[in-house]
Order: structure tokens, then C-alpha cells, then sequence
């Protein structure tokens, strides 16, 4: 196959007049998962966001570090306690040369919940509004239901779309639902291209489903231009033919290479390597709806639910090795974690240390809760969806039966393992988590937080753990806009939810790229890859 690099274009005017000089060519990215829609309201996944956000965007962006800057909102306030003022951009253009102005961001988030269908809907991020209005064309107003800090965060994730795609139809966000006279678009049409208008640097191409998806860069464009006249993202969800496929030269640019790769990578002239901390956590997780109910893949244990102890549920994570894993299994690219986010970020408890590796002291403690023989469990979880997640599965696995935790593993494709977790199918469960709003509430709220759908808690928390003083705690904390008391309040969170152990915390991941060595990427704490920051080295 004969394949195209990006390359340096060098026009002799722009080397004599000293001007930045222009690249073309097609930019071929080799992602680990594939977007499932260019839909940009349809699921609220990594792998989907960062695909749409090149032709989409959002009021308010995000820098590499996870703070916050301008988008399409150039600049906002905070009014009062529940109402937030924002400027809208002017002299913005969607892809199809119509004009961007506040009702498109209102009808945007009207549209939200009417998508069809949504795996992991963008809901949880509108039900903290109570109505939005626009006083004017370039202003919009945020009245929210209570004082509630995360709005920015929150408004970072829904990219806008076109009300040219209703026929201009005006329209009010009211928490009760919005009312509009036209159809809602539907996500068959963005993907096939008719409703995929944007703002973003990047315009529609082709999108053939599990193969690639190719953008083009829009001349028109707001903002500061990418350098990549095309982009190509190629559908490489298994590491090995990623990385043969970047060796190759087949694509220039890969997330995610095989850890077992990397120091391979680094030793190539021609490669090189770029990561840092990510918002994702990788933990174990277990069902605990009842006591008397025993778990799917849990025996020797009288008829009880051995999950619902808490010393059990400490017990199997001090016989946990997480150096081990972290720099073994992981090679390096993973931190041992001691809470549901790395220190990193805001709310996070800065004073907490990873869980010592003691496999004596969780012996004592299964004793004490009344299994000193032990008894039988089956760890599931993917085995294509994180970082060496079977291996790890494995590795947790070994070191349960050394305490007398007998283990066995039952790995699957991701696809298949999110569908029979939703059905309850496991006992106890390995998967990962990213804080998509760049503080500890996010997995607090999704993983440990009792489910509440009104709220918007509990997505990941499938096996049913609840902790009423953790709940008030994060109520707490989610109705205080003064950044220090909330911050206070989280970390008081974070540290219940250590000490009650409702959640496993295993590693952090480390958000890592590999490239060739004229591209240069600023690697992002989100794990998402963004092209249009994508750079050719001078």
C-alpha cells in the first residue's frame, strides 16, 4: 500500500519573506478504539468525543493540562450563585457557511436528550440547568437549578451543532423539555455526513465504519488553522498492528503503543514518545445489592455476600501489588493509585498514599470477617478496552489466591463485557473510569455515589454501593461554588471513600502517544487525541 506522509512544504516566498510555512497532505492517525458515531450528542465516550470535537465544539475548551479557555464562548461569568452569563464568539461559521449565534448553543442543548438510543447518553450534563435564554444573539444566559460548580466542566463536553439542521427554529432550554416544532435530527444522518456541520477546523470527509474516518480542513475557520490539509483516522484496535502499522510508516501518529513496545519506540531516530498522567483510573469493582444474595461467580461463602464486609472488600485490596503492576506489567506508565483520581487534579486528596502491598494483613482481616479459608470468586472484565487489562486481570487474580482468595478470570471483548455488567452478570468486575470533568466528583459520583438517575449518579456503579454520609458529602461539595470549601468537602470525600474501600482503586494510566520524530503533540491529561493540535517540528 502506498502511503502519505505529511510533509514539510517550503515555498521559497515563505522562506524568504521568514513566515510560518505551510504543510498539506493527508495526517493518517492510528486510534486504539473506534468511534461508534459522529454524532456528537450520541454517546459520551473518549473514543467518540475526540473523533467529533475535530469538526465540533464546545463553548468552553480545554487545554492540554485540563484547564479551562475560551471556545466558542470567548468569554463568561458568573452572575449570581445559579446564573452564568456567556459571550458568544462572533464572526463564527458553521462548515456549511451559515452563521453561529446563542441559539444554535440552546438548540444544541435541547437536542441532547432527544438522541435515540444513546449507550451513555450526555443527559448528566444538562440536568444541573434549569433554562437557558438569549438575550441577544451573542449572549446566552445559564440559569441553573442550584449553585453548582461544575458548569464549566460540564459545558466543556457538549459540542454544538447547527439550528440550520431545523430550519433556524428558535427555541428555550427548560429542564421540563423543549418544545419544537420540527424534527429532531438523528444520528443516522450526522454519520453519513448530511447533519455533520461544525464550527471545528476540520469539515466531514468519509466515514466508513470500522475502518476510517477522514476530515478536511476547513479554510474557513475561526481560529488558528491545523497544518494537516486532511486527517485520516484509522480504526487499529489491537495494539500489535498499531504499532506495525506506525513502523511501517503506514500512519505517522498512534495513541495508546503497547507498553511492551515503547522502549523500542524510544531507541528508534525516527519515533518518539509522548505521555503524561491521565484522568483515568483503573479499579475493581463489586456487586453488593444484598446481603443473602450471593454474587454471580462467588462460592464457599455460607449463603452470604462477602462484598457487603467491609473488611473483605480491604482485605482484597491490600493483598493487591500495585508497584508491582504499575511498574511490571504497566512498564512504568501507570502510577499506583490511592484514590479515584491522581493528585493531579482539583478535589483530590493530596495527603493519601496508595494502600501498602499486605498480603499477611489481608489474611487477618477475611479471618476476622469470617472466611479464614477463603473462598471462591471470578474476576471478569475486557480484555481490549484498557492498558493490558487482561493481563492485569490476571495479575489480581494470582494475587487473591495467594491470600486464599481462590480466583479464576473470565475476560471478553469490551463490546461484550459493558452489556453483561449492565445485566448484573458479574460478581466482581475489573474496568476503568475517566474523569471527564477533570475533578474527583466525576468517579465519585459515577462509581461510589448511590445511583440516582434524577441526579444523574451511579453510571458505573453497577453492583449498587451506597454510602449515605459519602452521598452528603458530594452533595456538599457539588452545591459550593467557593473553590476552597469544595475543595475541602471533596477531599473529605475522597478519603471516605478510601476508608470504606466501596471501590478498588488500582493505577492511574498514563496517557501516552507514539509519533514520527517531525511531529510534535503536547501529550493531554484527557487521554484524547485533538489533530488540530497536532504540529510538524520547525
Amino acid at each position: 500500500m502506498n502511503t502519505v506522509r505529511l510533509i514539510r512544504l517550503l515555498p521559497i516566498l515563505g522562506v524568504l519573506c521568514g513566515s510560518v510555512p505551510a504543510y498539506a497532505d493527508t495526517l493518517k492517525v492510528g486510534l486504539s478504539s473506534e468511534p461508534t458515531a459522529l454524532d456528537p450528542h450520541f454517546w459520551n465516550g473518549i473514543p467518540n468525543n475526540q473523533v467529533n470535537s475535530q469538526m465540533f465544539e464546545a463553548l468552553v475548551s480545554t487545554a492540554p493540562d485540563a484547564s479551562f479557555r475560551p471556545g466558542l464562548a470567548e468569554s463568561w461569568r458568573l452572575v449570581n450563585d445559579t446564573t452564568w452569563e456567556f459571550k458568544i464568539r462572533k464572526n463564527v461559521k458553521f462548515h456549511d457557511g451559515s452563521s453561529f449565534d446563542a441559539n444554535d448553543v440552546i438548540f444544541s442543548f435541547c437536542r441532547v436528550p432527544t438522541v435515540i438510543n444513546s449507550p451513555l447518553p450526555f443527559t448528566i450534563f444538562t440536568k444541573s440547568i434549569k433554562e437557558m435564554t438569549a438575550p441577544d444573539p451573542h449572549t446566552v444566559l445559564v440559569k441553573t437549578k442550584s449553585p453548582y460548580p461544575l458548569l464549566l466542566n460540564e459545558l466543556s463536553l457538549i459540542q454544538i451543532i447547527s439550528d440550520g439542521l431545523v430550519g433556524g427554529e428558535k427555541v428555550t432550554f427548560v429542564d421540563s423539555g423543549c418544545t419544537l416544532k420540527a424534527s429532531w435530527p438523528v444520528t443516522a444522518d450526522f454519520n453519513g455526513g448530511k447533519n455533520a456541520i461544525g464550527t471545528g477546523p476540520y469539515k466531514y470527509g468519509e466515514y466508513s465504519k470500522g475502518d476510517r474516518v477522514v476530515l478536511k480542513r476547513n479554510e474557513s475557520y475561526w481560529g488558528k488553522k491545523p497544518q494537516a490539509e486532511q486527517v485520516q483516522f484509522r480504526m487499529l484496535t489491537s495494539p500489535a498492528p498499531r504499532m506495525a502499522a506506525l513502523l511501517s510508516g503506514d500512519v505517522s501518529f498512534i495513541e495508546k503503543p503497547p507498553i511492551q513496545d515503547i522502549e523500542r519506540v524510544t531507541k528508534n531516530p525516527d519515533l518518539r514518545v509522548a505521555s503524561t498522567v491521565s484522568t483515568r483510573v483503573i479499579y475493581v469493582a463489586m456487586d453488593q445489592r444484598s446481603d443473602t444474595l450471593v454474587p454471580p461467580g462467588v462460592s464457599g461463602t455460607n449463603g452470604k455476600n462477602p462484598f457487603r464486609d467491609e473488611r473483605v472488600r480491604k482485605a482484597l485490596s491490600m493483598a493487591i501489588n500495585r508497584e508491582d503492576i504499575a511498574q511490571h506489567l504497566m512498564k512504568g506508565f501507570a502510577k499506583p493509585a490511592e484514590q479515584l483520581l491522581a493528585k493531579e487534579f482539583f478535589g483530590s486528596d493530596p495527603t493519601l498514599k496508595p494502600l501498602p502491598y499486605d498480603p499477611e494483613g489481608a489474611k487477618k482481616l477475611l479471618a476476622q470477617a469470617g472466611y479464614p479459608n477463603g473462598f471462591e470468586l471470578t474476576l471478569a472484565g475486557p480484555n481490549d478496552r484498557y492498558v493490558n487489562d487482561g493481563q492485569i486481570a490476571q495479575a489480581i487474580a494470582q494475587m487473591w489466591s495467594r491470600v486464599g482468595v481462590k480466583t479464576s478470570v473470565n475476560t471478553m471483548t469490551a463490546s461484550i463485557f459493558f452489556g453483561k455488567r449492565t445485566k448484573n452478570e458479574f460478581g466482581i468486575w475489573l474496568a476503568g473510569w475517566g474523569a471527564q470533568t477533570y475533578e474527583i466528583s466525576s468517579p465519585l459520583r459515577a462509581l461510589a455515589a448511590t445511583p440516582d438517575k434524577d441526579k444523574g449518579w451511579g453510571a458505573g456503579n453497577a453492583g449498587l454501593y451506597s454510602d449515605k454520609v459519602l452521598d452528603d458529602l458530594i452533595d456538599q461539595a457539588l452545591a459550593t461554588v467557593d473553590d476552597a470549601k469544595r475543595k475541602e468537602l471533596l477531599h473529605k470525600a475522597s478519603r471516605r471513600s478510601v476508608e470504606k474501600m466501596g471501590v478498588i482503586p488500582i493505577h492511574y494510566e498514563l496517557s501516552t502517544w507514539a509519533m514520527k520524530k517531525d511531529l510534535d503533540y503536547t501529550p493531554r491529561m484527557d487521554e484524547t487525541t485533538i489533530v488540530s493540535e497536532i504540529a510538524v517540528k520547525q
